[in-house]
């Protein structure tokens, strides 16, 4: 599988920026039929980095309210906290 198939996009919040920064892992959506393997190999290929360890959550479909009736659902999606081994670094907006 193609990496651009794998890697949605990278998940950036205020607690993903602090993991970068103290445990140097990063933290990505992937596609729903990614496994551990597949994501190591495409961060590797797509940054040209070292990858020490992957750690996938499945993030489950929350219920959307609005005044207290059920109106939908929001998706369900996959993340993978990836740990990078010392000496590599991903940078997003580093130099904009």
């Amino acid at each position: 599988m193609d990496y651009t198939k794998i890697l949605i996009k990278p998940y950036i919040t205020e607690k993903t920026t602090n993991l970068k920064d103290e445990k140097n892992q990063v933290v990505f959506w992937v596609s729903k039929d990614a496994n551990k393997i597949e994501v190591k190999k495409a961060v590797e290929e797509a940054f040209k980095v070292k990858v020490k360890k992957v750690n996938i959550v499945n993030v489950k479909p929350k219920v959307k309210k609005r005044f207290g009736k059920v109106i939908g659902k929001k998706r369900g999606w996959k993340k993978a906290y990836v740990t990078l081994e010392e000496g590599s670094k991903i940078d997003f907006f580093e130099g904009v």
